[in-house]
């Protein structure tokens, strides 16, 4: 299997910066070419992947992919601080390794170009960041991924380890976001309850998305992982949410393929199905938990299952030879406004389309593999 993921990687490497394999959105809307989250996560996949393996195709492939967006001034192609997008912020954790390994001046520019956005974000009353400018006063739980691995690694490095205001806001997404009887967290939050979708009373979305879960999950663990542990209480703080998250996706686990459904609380329901890149990030989440000595060792078995459970379903050949990853859904989101459908229902969820080699299911699946070549070792 191994030996196949190098290839489908291979593959995928052949990709320009302006147009990536794996970048679906891009490819079928004809996007500029921008700073932004989708690439994010396969630069930060192929960089741990030179961290593992040591082999330098892979930090020049990223070195060369991220040199097209960060000019030498440190400005960013495509990258508008004042959108305020916390999609926006998810690439520039690269920067770091980046000017660790080479330390030009351009991507240190970059970096405070990017905590420029942190510094000013708009915040709901409770004290998170807006998902959007174009989404006020909303809390999506893809955004704590989006943003907090980069601060926490900033305040690490560069901000003598002030983690009290992003481990805040995991703790307001935990007292809100959460259902103790599901067990499970609900996609969105309005904090002001005028959103279509929003509950007039509690200002949560209607249901359950797996990807979302499985951005919180990755949000917390790699949080985890830059942060000090030296800072005891909001580590442990970190380190709780992170037990207690897995332990709830878990109680929904498929029991034959080990996977998770797209909506993962409604498994069988006409429509719903296995999906991929949730269920990668919760693989790599458990894996890394236990490398990290975050979760107990039982759990290193069950993200080695989830791994090999995506790669048998959904890792497979074509008629030309040539590997793909299936399963992975394209998108899915709550409004604006003037887009109706994305009403958070489960009839909303499952009709959004499902397509192959997409960074948002590739990216996790590689950081998984790079777990999984650890737990090797």
């Amino acid at each position: 299997m191994n030996k196949i993921i190098d290839k489908y990687i291979d593959k995928l490497m052949t990709s320009k910066p302006d147009m990536p394999l794996w970048n679906i959105e891009s490819i079928n809307h004809g996007k500029k070419p921008a700073w932004n989250y989708i690439d994010g996560c396969m630069m930060t996949s192929l960089l741990e992947m030179y961290k593992t393996t040591k082999d330098e195709k892979y930090i020049n492939f990223v070195k060369k992919f991220v040199d097209y967006y960060v000019f030498d001034d440190g400005t960013i192609r495509g990258y508008e601080p004042e959108k305020y997008s916390t999609d926006d912020i998810c690439e520039s954790r690269v920067l770091f390794d980046l000017l660790d390994l080479t330390k030009e001046e351009k991507y240190d520019k970059a970096i405070e170009l990017t905590f420029s956005q942190i510094k000013t974000h708009p915040r709901t009353k409770e004290g998170n960041f807006w998902h959007k400018k174009i989404y006020p006063n909303q809390v999506w739980l893809d955004g704590l991924y989006m943003a907090q691995p980069f601060y926490t690694r900033y305040q690490t490095l560069r901000g003598k380890m002030n983690y009290a205001d992003i481990v805040n806001q995991f703790k307001n997404v935990r007292k809100i976001m959460f259902d103790p009887k599901a067990k499970l967290y609900y996609h969105g939050y309005d904090s002001e309850r005028t959103m279509f979708w929003a509950d007039k009373k509690t200002g949560l979305s209607k249901n359950f998305w797996l990807r979302s879960i499985g951005w919180f999950t990755v949000a917390l663990v790699d949080v985890l992982d830059y942060m000090d542990e030296q800072m005891y209480d909001e580590y442990n703080t970190i380190k709780s949410i992170l037990k207690e998250t897995v332990d709830g996706i878990l109680e929904y686990q498929d029991k034959d393929s080990k996977m998770f459904y797209q909506v993962p609380n409604y498994p069988g329901k006409k429509g719903n199905y296995l999906e991929t890149s949730g269920s990668a990030m919760i693989a790599y989440a458990l894996l890394k938990g236990v490398r990290l000595e975050a979760l107990p060792p039982r759990y290193q078995q069950i993200g080695l299952d989830i791994f090999d459970g995506i790669c048998k379903k959904y890792l497979s050949q074509d008629e030309n030879g040539d590997l793909n990853l299936g399963g992975i859904c394209l998108v899915a989101g709550l409004g604006p406004e003037n887009n109706l459908r994305r009403d958070g229902s489960y009839e909303y969820y499952i009709s959004e389309p499902v397509v192959n080699n997409d960074a948002k299911g590739v990216g996790p699946l590689v950081m998984a593999y790079t777990e999984v070549i650890k737990a090797d070792k």
